[in-house]
């Protein structure tokens, strides 16, 4: 999946790529994409005053890639950009992390997870709260 992805169409592609079996009607297709939302006022909140619910935020995010799959990551990038610092120790954590995504937003620009500074409160809350995991070793 290749093709470049901004807010005009990223409801487009999301219903594209959406695999829900159980699904009967749209609104638990928005439902699902009501996640990115509330992991954006999460990691808000975390900004502001320190506080995020670690095991919410996994559980949006194990939810995302069940119904969206990879494009799960595009949509996360598109829609989180001002949390990357935040977002990328889950995704890590969760074994979801590219090393880069491409077409991302008018520009179309590739965001390279490398170039990304994590953030460290971030990382030591899920060692803490989980023990240690690879990835931070």
């Amino acid at each position: 999946m290749d093709d470049k992805i901004d807010e005009s169409n990223v409801r487009l592609y999301a219903a594209r790529f959406y695999e829900n079996p159980n699904c009967f009607d749209t609104v638990e297709f928005y439902d699902d994409l009501k996640r990115l939302s509330y992991i954006k006022r999460l990691f808000n909140k975390y900004n502001e005053s320190g506080d995020i619910k670690v095991r919410l935020v996994i559980n949006h995010l194990i939810v995302l890639y069940n119904v969206f799959g990879e494009f799960a990551t595009k949509m996360l990038f598109l829609k989180l950009v001002d949390y990357l610092d935040v977002l990328i120790p889950f995704l890590l954590f969760i074994n979801r992390c590219p090393t880069h995504v491409s077409n991302i937003g008018i520009e179309g620009k590739t965001i390279h997870t490398s170039n990304i500074n994590m953030n460290n409160e971030v990382i030591e809350l899920l060692r803490a709260k989980y023990g240690k995991f690879q990835k931070f070793n």
